[in-house]
């Protein structure tokens, strides 16, 4: 899959990272479809090493989950590092 494949494939994946994620993230719809991307990187490379998944395909279930998954753990990650600070 190209660039542009796994671009398209990482906005998507992070739209639907934000709908599962339950309450409000920061950083709005661009932040978090720019994560979404990162995540869909992540969840591919750490998906081929450490499954063996075959990353080729854009229309393959496994390829979906992993950059889903890689999403929504990079979503996470953010949510905790920019948590609401009290004032």
């Amino acid at each position: 899959m190209g660039f542009l494949g796994f671009l398209l494939l990482g906005l998507i994946a992070g739209a639907i990272a934000k709908a599962i994620l339950p309450g409000r993230q920061g950083g709005g719809w661009i932040a978090t479809l720019l994560l979404g991307v990162v995540g869909a990187l992540l969840g591919g490379w750490l998906g081929s090493l450490l499954f063996n998944a075959p990353l080729e395909e854009f229309f393959s279930i496994q390829t979906w989950l992993v950059a889903i998954g890689g999403s929504i753990v990079v979503l996470l990650i953010y949510g905790l590092l920019t948590g609401r600070k009290r004032d």
